[in-house]
């Protein structure tokens, strides 16, 4: 939105040519989601404190966790109204990429919202129930897939596989080969993200340091002298994606500041399912699922674990982990919360590290 005025402007002062940058531009992004979560981070605190719209601390977790009882949740929806606002005035808003990745991420907030709001304001203690969530993420993400497919300018490279580490390893994926390749991201990415989200900071934090990454990554897939010299495919348009994760990157640090231990405010749903589904899309659009994978490490290993302890239990009655997911293992093992959180992160720093080393060890 931004961007074209200062477009328009140009014309009567050259100065406004900063504001085409996109590096500016994503600077920019990123200092305007901030800046809104610092601004209105309080009021909605207050609004959700008032309306009593806590999440409830299960009996069977952590005895550590009934300290949380009564603290304020749906404070995703902070994070989607920064991202939005970050995005919105300061990316192309002509580029496809922008609003396909966009829109799929606040519907996936709005599955999470209608299931935080079933539990926290109508008291049914189950939310949305497991396979109508699963059905609705299921329709979301295939219309991501769908919208990437069919307006895709250069399949050849747009619906390949990259594999990270070798020069030039492209592996085609035709019709509804990608497309299911496309939703399985998408889903998983966003149940990854949700399932981490069990301490304070523990997801977002993650979020922000591989949502950097991929923007990074989208830049120089978006620039063809950059890609050409770094050996990745260039896909035009692509980086647009760096304002995006940019604006995520500034609305999670944000965010972080009310939910780093012991938080002010609880993400829920609304911002777990809609920060994962937008890892998955912007790694879909820059050609870097598998250097997903190995970012978001942390999400990869609560999800397995979490199906480990389903599966163990299911056919012999017996627990992998003393509780699932990943975190709570460690807490029950006498880990202290905060030294949990950290550790993760940093496994995270590492994990990022490597990912982008993808980018010259070809």
């Amino acid at each position: 939105m931004l961007m074209m005025l200062t477009e328009y402007l140009t014309q009567f002062y050259s100065g406004f040519n900063v504001f085409g940058y996109l590096t500016m531009r994503a600077i920019l992004g990123a200092l305007t989601a901030l800046t809104l979560s610092f601004a209105i981070g309080p009021y909605m605190i207050q609004r959700l404190s008032v309306s009593n719209v806590a999440q409830p601390v299960r009996s069977l977790g952590p005895e550590s966790h009934l300290l949380k009882a009564g603290t304020p949740t749906m404070g995703g929806a902070l994070i989607l109204l920064s991202i939005g606002a970050g995005t919105l005035l300061w990316a192309d808003l002509t580029n496809r990429f922008v609003w396909i990745v966009l829109g799929i991420t606040m519907v996936f907030g709005l599955i999470g919202f209608v299931d935080d709001y079933k539990k926290l304001v109508v008291g049914d203690s189950q939310g949305l129930r497991a396979r109508t969530k699963f059905i609705f993420q299921s329709l979301a993400a295939l219309a991501g897939a769908l919208l990437l497919f069919t307006t895709a300018e250069n399949p050849a490279v747009e619906q390949a596989l990259l594999i990270p580490y070798f020069p030039n390893l492209l592996i085609p994926l035709n019709g509804i080969v990608y497309v299911a390749f496309v939703y399985f991201v998408i889903v998983g990415s966003s149940n990854g993200v949700n399932l981490t989200d069990g301490l304070d900071g523990l997801a977002i934090m993650p979020s922000v340091l591989v949502g950097g990454a991929l923007g990074l990554i989208a830049w120089a897939a978006g620039n063809v002298v950059f890609s050409n010299y770094l050996g990745i495919p260039y896909i035009a348009g692509a980086g647009e994606m760096l304002v995006f994760c940019a604006a995520l990157a500034g609305a999670g640090l944000g965010f972080l500041w009310f939910n780093t231990y012991p938080a002010q405010v609880i993400m829920g749903d609304v911002g777990a399912l809609a920060l994962g589904a937008a890892l998955g899309l912007v790694a879909v659009v820059i050609r870097q699922e598998l250097v997903l994978f190995i970012m978001g490490g942390v999400f990869v290993v609560e999800t397995i674990s979490v199906m480990i302890q389903v599966v163990s239990y299911k056919r012999t009655g017996r627990r992998v982990f003393r509780m699932a997911p990943l975190h709570h293992h460690f807490e029950l093992k006498g880990w202290a919360e905060p030294k949990v959180i950290v550790r993760f992160w940093i496994i995270t720093v590492i994990l990022v590290l490597i990912g982008l080393a993808s980018l010259k060890i070809r």
